[in-house]
Formats: structure tokens, sequence, C-alpha cells
């Protein structure tokens, strides 16, 4: 599978706390014949024990609130069991503080997160502890927005030029 050249579905341009303040990055969603392609290209991670950060779509419409505290759980519209919610997604590998992931997932639909957060972690998900993974506190936030025609990611989030 390659990743589309053409612009996303949707993107969330993420930002970081006031811990985390120069972490950035654009999470891209692609709808595709079997789920829906997410792209995450995050700069400027801090270094922790592991390198390692919990991605999650949460419920939340904002980013806002002490440290993301709006932003609320994970997307889970099917009330499952974690990692089993729709907005579980695989974790960030920092290297040298960026990190790149491409993921096909089914669980949901660009139109089902349109509004709702995506949040990066300060630590990785354990993916047994209920409800949501032992993740840490949210480092990063951005709010899912449908591409709108003409726009580049770049004007949207001032996404960094180049190859990470």
């Amino acid at each position: 599978m390659q990743i589309p050249s053409g612009s996303p579905d949707a993107v969330a341009c993420m930002t970081g706390s006031r811990g985390a303040p120069r972490l950035h990055g654009t999470v891209k969603f692609y709808t595709m014949a079997k789920g829906v392609l997410v792209v995450a290209r995050i700069w400027g991670l801090p270094t922790s024990e592991t390198d390692i950060f919990a991605l999650h779509i949460h419920e939340g419409a904002g980013c806002t609130g002490a440290e993301f505290s709006d932003t609320g759980g994970h997307f889970n519209p099917g009330a499952q069991p974690h990692p089993r919610h729709a907005g579980d997604l695989p974790p960030l590998f920092s290297c040298g503080g960026r990190a790149f992931l491409a993921v096909l997932t089914d669980r949901f639909r660009v139109r089902d997160i349109i509004g709702r957060t995506v949040v990066i972690h300060s630590s990785p998900d354990d993916f047994r502890t209920q409800p949501a993974g032992g993740a840490g506190e949210k480092i990063a936030c951005g709010t899912v927005r449908a591409q709108e025609s003409g726009k580049t990611c770049k004007k949207y989030c001032g996404e960094p030029g180049g190859v990470l």
C-alpha cells in the first residue's frame, strides 16, 4: 500500500502542551477501499524513558481545558473494552524526537471522527489497563478537520516541508 499523494480527507494539526511546547505535526486521514489510512508525522517529541508514546483519537471536540482535559476519553462508539476502542491506534516510536506512523484501520470512517481530537500521551499504552491503557499525560492535541478543497496541510498547520 502506498501513501496517497493527494490531499487527505481530514487532518489534525498537532500542538504540544505547556510541558512539550516544541511538539507539533500532522495526523492525516485518507479514505481507502478497505478502511481509513492514518498517517502521522510528528516532530519535537520529548525524551522519555522508552521514547514510545501512545496515540489515540479522543471523543472530545476541542483541545481546550487544563492539559487538554476537554478531549474526554477514547473515541469508543461501540462501547468496547480497551484496546478495542475505535480510537485506539498503534504507538509512536520516537527517533531523535521525530515519529512517523502509517496504519490502515476499519474501526471508524473519516466522517465519524471529524471534530474529534487526536491526542499524544507521555507514555506507551499498555493495551491492558482500563479504560485508557495507562498512557500518561496528554502532551499534544489536534482537532480533526475535514480537508477543504485547495488547502494544503501547510496552510492548515504550518507543516514543515521536506522528508521526516
